[in-house]
């Protein structure tokens, strides 16, 4: 087996585990246990929290214990055990805490697979800029592999969606331990633990402007939050509507909300063409912007003759991920110093998918309860028009702030600087 498929094939799981249950996990949650709205928004939060410390610790382990891909093995065996508790599971906070410990063996793998994959395609003296990106797309097309098996199996409310994340977890635990070896440092590293963990990247928060662009990255992480823990379950309740119950979007809302990743993989190409004509800041803008056409677009969707908003909002999604996550990187790449550099991509990433996941997954559920749920015959209903439209006039106000707050003055030798 080529080192590319083997490459491939660790990808295709890695992110096939995640999209079993991620986009899914809201119709489980309200459809068959019936937990509040609040207590959801704490569950989804747990990536965010674990994203925080995890991800820092692992890269430690990996660089000075034990190799990376096996560490990764037995991060995804453990993963595969507390995903088969889950269905066990009957309370709210307890289901919190078997999350939050899945969550802390999960997130880390997600870089330790991209060190396994840097460090072989580096062995073999491969061009990682050009060989790796068509490997890493076959993660995004397991995550959508994974949602459209969950759906077409009708376990999109069901814990079985569990027990199929669980068996690629196992499958993906054993590989690891078939993937080429990662060197590890066993005599130590000359970095403070401070340094180790990057937390020396926070004296990037001296400068104004890099210390706006890191609390602006922490509210866009927060609105990624929303539609991944809202949209399945948007879809599904539609189904207590006579006129939606049999229509495909009702039926299948994870195959509809899989239209998103779709658009991911197109716009991740779209992105060099975009910074050097338009700059990163106004590439991030679009990002803002077009996540206030998510969540419009929700907002005056059904699955009749409104399918046209949703399956726009899907595309449009692309655009609103892509465009801040990758441009958002690459602007912290050419601001930062050379020393701090790679601790400064990791705060950007604890501030988008930490405290930014954190922070939109636990309000957003509050919100939610309090201000768009009724109960009427002991059943809670959604006002989800007004919720996804108050997600809009959130991410518009952030964009405005974002606009007139930050500034940054185009350079387009400063973009082609990246794609070399």
């Amino acid at each position: 087996m080529s080192l590319k498929l083997r490459l491939t094939i660790m990808n295709f799981l890695q992110f096939f585990i995640w999209g079993a249950w991620l986009i899914t996990i809201g119709g489980y949650w309200f459809k068959t246990m019936e937990w509040s709205g609040t207590e959801f928004g704490a569950i989804f939060s747990t990536m965010g929290i674990a994203s925080i410390f995890m991800p820092a610790i692992s890269g430690i382990i990996a660089d000075r214990l034990i190799g990376a891909e096996k560490l990764l093995g037995i991060f995804h065996i453990i993963g595969a055990v507390i995903l088969c508790l889950l269905p066990e599971v009957a309370s709210p906070s307890m289901f919190f805490v078997v999350m939050l410990i899945n969550m802390i063996f999960y997130m880390p793998t997600i870089s330790l697979s991209i060190t396994v994959a840097y460090s072989a395609l580096t062995k073999n003296n491969m061009d990682i800029v050009k060989v790796y990106p068509p490997i890493r797309v076959w993660g995004t097309v397991g995550f959508i592999v994974a949602m459209w098996t969950v759906s077409l199996a009708k376990i999109e409310t069901s814990a079985a969606q569990f027990y199929v994340a669980a068996a690629a977890s196992a499958l993906l635990g054993i590989y690891s331990f078939f993937l080429p070896k990662c060197d590890t440092n066993k005599g130590g590293s000359k970095k403070s633990f401070v340094e180790a963990l990057g937390l020396d990247a926070f004296q990037l928060f001296k400068q104004k402007k890099m210390a706006l662009f890191f609390i602006f990255s922490m509210l866009l992480g927060a609105a990624l939050q929303l539609t991944n823990a809202y949209g399945d379950i948007f879809l599904h309740e539609f189904d207590s509507n006579p006129l939606f119950a049999d229509s495909i979007a009702v039926k299948y809302p994870a195959i509809i909300m899989s239209i998103s990743q779709v658009s991911e993989t197109l716009f991740i190409l779209a992105i060099p063409f975009f910074l050097k004509r338009f700059g990163i800041k106004n590439v991030m803008l679009m990002s803002m912007f077009a996540w206030v056409l998510r969540f419009g677009l929700f907002g005056i969707g059904d699955p009749g003759s409104g399918l046209v908003w949703i399956i726009i909002s899907c595309i449009v999604y692309g655009m609103a991920f892509d465009f801040f996550n990758i441009s958002g990187s690459l602007y912290v790449e050419s601001q930062t110093d050379e020393k701090i550099r790679a601790s400064a991509q990791g705060l950007f990433m604890m501030m988008t998918n930490g405290f930014g996941a954190v922070l939109g997954s636990s309000v957003s559920g509050v919100v939610i309860d309090k201000f768009f749920t009724i109960t009427e015959n002991g059943n809670d209903i959604r006002d989800w028009p007004n919720i996804w439209f108050a997600f809009a006039a959130y991410s518009l106000v952030v964009a405005i702030l974002f606009a007139v707050s930050f500034k940054h003055k185009h350079d387009p030798k400063e973009v082609e600087s990246f794609s070399h």
